[in-house]
């Protein structure tokens, strides 16, 4: 069968601006249907919201599945599923049907697709049941299901049970679904879906993605297991890898701070068989927004399989972030060639007495969009007996921001110049590097608001 299904997620959906996410790396590979003759069920939703485009969709996605299955299984389009393999087709909508069971006739299998029509609520646990039952009376086949839906379930009792119970028949799930009108709850999808999740659940918010993602899984199916696989990851510059956990199968390592590769020797040769690889990465963009975590991903394989991954997003929150007071201009210094000194004139610098500077950064929070802010900074010190002595107070505006909400912004770099002729922490007289101790305390409103003066008149 190849590989039969490829993921790629994440743990997050958004981070702060240095925040860190998992990223998740999954396949599945098994053998040849050919030498491992197959029965699969491909159960469709034909529920009232895929009326329309997502119908047509499926349904041309539905054909090319069998297509790609016929023409694996024997090497020719003649028609028929061959090598002992077969396809069946159940419907559901309020209800399950069988459309057609478990059969080899090409033509059939496309009629019965092609006679689907749209309407009614969403019943999966009696699609899963309907699709159970096609298995019976059991044969040496391998077992297969393909569940396509675009909604949650709206009639029917519960359906992970359902599912739970033809997982344990050993039939393998697989779940596709589309974003449509009702929705898709993915961890839903993953509760009915054979383990790992993430090598068994696939989602499009399209219908035209429909047809690719049939005929991949069909393609993938047909191919036998995978050997020598090469996974090459390189990630977005806004992120870089910050570690690995080695995985259970193949190894894996980092090639730079932002490219991976994981090698497997084979997969699924011999039975299906499942792989993850398990990373982490930073956030180190400065802007926020909604970011790609993977500039690209390769595979390759000896069986030429052909396999793409999803490329997930986060959204990244940055706080605003004030710088107040500029740092000094540099003086440009150049020695030339061989010279053994150099003479500069670096301008006018006003001494300062010998101290300690104090650069604070603080964070204000909530502040709504359109706000300016005024923040006072006084800083004191503390002697032994708990007295303090002024410092220095510093007065800044805070810029408005024009997020659209009320957000913290981080103020850095207050600086302030402590000489040590005022030391009073009680360290040695006159000694230099002494402990200080020193408070600081904020205070910050408001400095645009709505307040205005109310005329009032007074009636006697």
């Amino acid at each position: 069968m190849g590989i039969t299904n490829s993921n790629k997620v994440i743990n997050m959906d958004r981070i702060g601006c240095d925040g860190s996410l998992r990223v998740t790396l999954a396949l599945t590979a098994a053998p040849d249907i050919v030498s491992h003759p197959t029965d699969i069920v491909l159960v469709l939703d034909c529920s009232g919201s895929m009326a329309g485009a997502p119908l047509a969709s499926m349904k041309e996605g539905a054909k090319t599945f069998i297509d790609i299955i016929e023409e694996a299984t024997d090497g020719a389009m003649d028609g028929q599923i061959g090598s002992g393999s077969r396809i069946g087709i159940v419907s559901f909508a309020e209800s399950a049907s069988v459309d057609a069971q478990l059969i080899t006739s090409v033509d059939t299998l496309k009629a019965a697709v092609d006679s689907l029509s749209a309407g009614g609520s969403t019943n999966h646990a009696d699609a899963f049941a309907t699709a159970t039952e096609l298995f019976n009376p059991p044969s040496g086949n391998a077992k297969v299901m393909v569940m396509f839906t675009d909604g949650n379930t709206t009639a029917g009792i519960p359906p992970a049970p359902v599912a739970a119970a033809a997982r344990a028949q050993g039939i393998i799930i697989y779940c596709i679904g589309l974003v449509g009108a009702d929705g898709v709850d993915v961890d839903t999808l993953n509760d009915w879906a054979t383990d790992p999740d993430a090598t068994h659940v696939a989602v499009t918010p399209d219908a035209a993605d429909l047809e690719a993602l049939f005929a991949q899984l069909a393609a993938n199916i047909s191919n036998p297991g995978a050997t020598n696989l090469v996974i090459d990851e390189i990630v977005t510059s806004d992120f870089e890898i910050t570690s690995i956990t080695p995985p259970a199968k193949g190894t894996a390592s980092m090639l730079d701070a932002r490219s991976l590769r994981w090698t497997i020797h084979q997969l699924g040769v011999t039975a299906s068989e499942s792989a993850t690889l398990e990373f982490f990465v930073r956030h180190v963009g400065q802007t926020p927004g909604t970011k790609l975590i993977n500039e690209s991903i390769t595979y390759s394989d000896t069986e030429g399989n052909v396999v793409t991954f999803p490329e997930p997003t986060v959204v990244v929150e940055c706080d605003v972030v004030v710088y107040p007071e500029e740092c000094p201009l540099p003086v440009d210094v150049a020695v030339e060639g061989c010279s053994d000194a150099v003479v500069v004139d670096a301008s006018d610098t006003y001494l300062e007495s010998q101290g300690r500077i104090i650069q604070l950064d603080v964070t204000i929070k909530n502040v709504c969009p359109y706000k300016r802010v005024a923040l006072a900074v006084i800083l004191t010190e503390v002697d032994e007996n708990g007295l303090e002595y002024q410092r220095g107070m510093k007065t800044l505006t805070i810029p408005a921001h024009n997020y659209p909400s009320c957000r913290d912004v981080l103020v850095k770099c207050i600086k302030f110049v402590v000489p040590e002729d005022l030391d009073v922490s009680g360290g040695p007289v006159g000694a230099m590097c002494n402990q200080r101790n020193f408070r600081a305390r904020f205070i910050a409103h408001n400095i645009d608001t709505d307040y205005r003066c109310c005329e009032s008149t007074v009636t006697l």
